[in-house]
């Protein structure tokens, strides 16, 4: 860090391993607080970032908010109630309520800027209640902010811009402190879903963000088993044998490999739903359209024998696609998916990390966390590679969050529009590790 002056302080509240401090740092800002209750990532956090991290931020039985002053608050506050992936109980369930910790802390603290984020599932039709509260909360507490919801995805911004290949769309909450007077006046949201300026989020290129294999240490760990090397190959023969035909256009719904029946014995069950009885029907056509090139694949591979459920079914969303090798899959409880190599579907907590057609591996830890726009100098030391990757899956990108700051900065008033003025366009052309680790090359900035 330098020695001069801070251009402002800030807090990092649910900060995981500190997205939100790579980009705040990067804007000139000094963090005076972080919490995070998890202890692996706070351990990350530490390391990284040379300072203690708080577990709760504010224990109901402390009626002392220990939160210094500062004068910008951002949280990654908990994204479990509202996400798909859980039961969207929302603010009923209990971490859905830490939000309120956060309007404690505003209450006390006032700063002048709040930054906050979450899944896109969170302004969604099941939550409107909560987003009307969130809304509500912030205004009645003098804080100026947009009832549409700012919704961004790292994909959609330049590499210039530190921008990445990653589908990863978020909401992020940018308030400003206006007082009583001006706080209910509506405004513009602080970004838009939408490729910034002219690019084309399709000229991603994948590759350019990717390790050699030469310089991935453990290069064995990534490399898949036994059984799903076979996965692989018998799906990509058979894209193989359908290319080779002359099949121009591969089928966009899943293929369901358990339900192939020639049309001349098809028949639909009795109440089954809609985009079911669909899907069967296309797959009774295609079926019987290459009955013989379908049936010869099958009998090479043994009719696709111990291969789970899951993996008898193949979503190709790579359109014109000549080949799965070119292609980057996912092995998901719906079915393998495949898609082009341009960017990456949202990294997630959770298992589905991504698979490179050729070479055929998962991508490593370092790759996933050039996606979240972490620098290779950042480092995971003592855990293993599973904990990484749900950090990095729970991770804010930092490219965007810089963004997004940036914005919200512009039109914040004078002292804050310098600051945009006084820094580079993107992230990655600041550094702000307090350690100088220089072991592995950065990755491309550019496409």
């Amino acid at each position: 860090m330098s020695s001069k002056s801070p251009a402002f302080t800030f807090v990092d509240l649910f900060a995981g391993i500190g997205g939100f401090h790579y980009a705040l740092s990067a804007l000139g800002g000094e963090c005076v607080y972080a919490s995070e209750i998890d202890e692996a990532a706070a351990k990350i956090y530490q390391h990284n970032w040379e300072m203690d991290v708080a577990g709760n931020i504010v224990p109901e039985t402390d009626p002392v908010v220990r939160v210094p002053a500062h004068d910008v608050l951002t949280a990654g506050f908990p994204c479990q109630p509202f996400s798909k992936s859980g039961l969207q109980r929302g603010m009923e369930e209990a971490r859905g309520t830490l939000f309120y910790n956060i309007c404690r802390i505003l209450k006390e603290r006032r700063p002048s800027l709040v930054l906050l984020e979450n899944v896109r599932n969170i302004a969604g039709p099941r939550h409107r209640h909560e987003w009307a509260v969130i809304v509500r909360s912030l205004r009645e507490l003098g804080y100026q902010v947009s009832s549409t919801p700012a919704v961004f995805s790292p994909h959609l911004l330049p590499a210039s811009l530190g921008g990445r290949p990653q589908v990863r769309e978020r909401v992020f909450i940018a308030a400003t402190y206006v007082g009583d007077d001006s706080a209910m006046d509506e405004v513009e949201p602080v970004v838009c879903n939408q490729p910034v300026g002219d690019w084309d989020p399709q000229t991603w290129d994948l590759r350019r963000f990717l390790q050699p294999d030469v310089e991935i240490e453990g290069r064995v760990n990534y490399e898949l088993g036994a059984s799903e090397k076979r996965w692989v190959e018998a799906w990509a023969e058979f894209v193989r044998r359908l290319r080779h035909a002359g099949v121009r256009k591969l089928p966009g719904f899943p293929i369901w490999v358990d339900e192939f029946v020639h049309a001349d014995i098809f028949d639909l069950p009795v109440g089954l739903p809609a985009w079911k009885s669909n899907f069967l029907r296309k797959n009774s056509e295609f079926y019987t359209q290459h009955r013989k090139l379908i049936d010869a694949w099958l009998a090479d591979f043994d009719g696709l024998d111990g291969f789970p459920p899951s993996r008898r079914k193949f979503e190709w969303q790579a359109q014109d696609a000549q080949s799965l090798e070119e292609c980057i899959l996912h092995f998901r409880p719906s079915g393998i998916r495949v898609k082009k190599a341009t960017y990456v579907p949202a990294l997630v907590a959770m298992g589905q990390t991504t698979v490179l057609g050729s070479p055929l591996r998962r991508i490593t830890p370092v790759e996933a966390a050039r996606m979240q726009g972490f620098p290779d100098t950042f480092e995971f030391p003592g855990q293993v590679d599973q904990a990484t990757y749900r950090q990095l899956g729970n991770a804010v990108n930092t490219g965007v969050v810089y963004h997004v700051m940036r914005q919200q900065m512009k039109r914040a008033g004078q002292r804050w529009s310098k600051i945009v003025s006084d820094t580079p366009p993107s992230v990655d052309q600041v550094d702000v590790l307090p350690r100088t680790r220089r072991t592995r090359p950065n990755a491309p900035e550019t496409c």
